[in-house]
């Protein structure tokens, strides 16, 4: 998230850093600017584990910024222990696809009034390994959380492909990504993946490297009118069956939709 800050600032772009630690995004934020000399790049809270916390983001950013060109959806938990989010949902579902499905859905008719935009959600290659368990979603009959995490990746691709199709006409684009395997914190909760990734770090990506997808989504030229795409290092990537799955990708909007509670034609 910092890097592809780092790299829409160095375009001259007015960046939001949407972030839960303020103090750690201030921080960054300073970094950036002294870096790139741009000035305008502003840090907002926002805890995608708590649907009030969005709805307080959204309504400030709506208050105070009259454009929206790009929204990237970045953020993300991986192998959590069994936690649930502050409205009881499980963590990886919670803030890898419910939080960032609202969150998008708060500031969509923003998007469409600064067209041409671009919405891009952040997935992995672990969407391969999940399925949308409408059962059991919350995890709550059964849990592992390497599953948990795939399956939220996979509500990443399902999202995307959904929303694409509903925002066809409106010169809004939806892609996700997978933005490699990237040297990074997203791992701290498995000390196994943590001693894993000291390990073979040779072959990681590093976070600028891992920006880059990302970025290319956010800003190349080719991608205008691409839309419902999913990449890899800058170029279209297989999608798994799940992922190109209409019916799965419809029936998991309307469950969204009844479990945050509203209401999205």
């Amino acid at each position: 998230g910092k890097e592809t800050a780092r790299e829409l600032a160095r375009r001259g772009a007015r960046v939001i850093v949407a972030c839960r630690d303020v103090a750690k995004a201030e921080a960054a934020a300073s970094e950036i600017r002294a870096e790139t000399g741009n000035q305008q790049v502003v840090v907002k809270k926002l805890d995608l584990a708590d649907t009030r916390s969005i709805r307080e983001f959204a309504n400030s950013f709506l208050a105070e910024e009259k454009e929206l060109h790009i929204l990237i959806n970045n953020a993300g938990v991986m192998l959590c222990p069994y936690s649930k989010t502050a409205d009881g949902f499980e963590m990886h579902l919670g803030v890898n696809h419910l939080g960032h499905f609202l969150l998008t859905f708060l500031l969509l008719e923003r998007l469409k009034q600064s067209a041409p935009a671009r919405i891009v959600n952040v997935s992995s290659l672990a969407h391969h390994g999940g399925r949308i368990r409408f059962h059991d979603l919350h995890g709550e009959k059964s849990y592992n959380r390497g599953l948990a995490y795939c399956h939220s990746k996979l509500a990443n691709v399902l999202f995307t492909r959904e929303l694409a199709r509903r925002l066809q006409g409106k010169i809004v684009t939806a892609n996700s990504l997978h933005p490699g395997s990237v040297q990074s914190e997203l791992v701290r909760h498995s000390f196994v993946m943590t001693w894993l990734w000291r390990i073979f770090s040779f072959f990681l990506k590093t976070p600028w490297e891992g920006a880059q997808t990302s970025v290319y989504c956010a800003v190349a030229e080719e991608l205008e009118s691409v839309t419902g795409q999913y990449f890899s290092d800058c170029q279209p990537a297989y999608v798994s069956s799940w992922g190109r799955d209409d019916e799965t990708a419809k029936k998991l909007w309307n469950v969204s939709c009844e479990l945050l509670g509203i209401q999205w034609d």
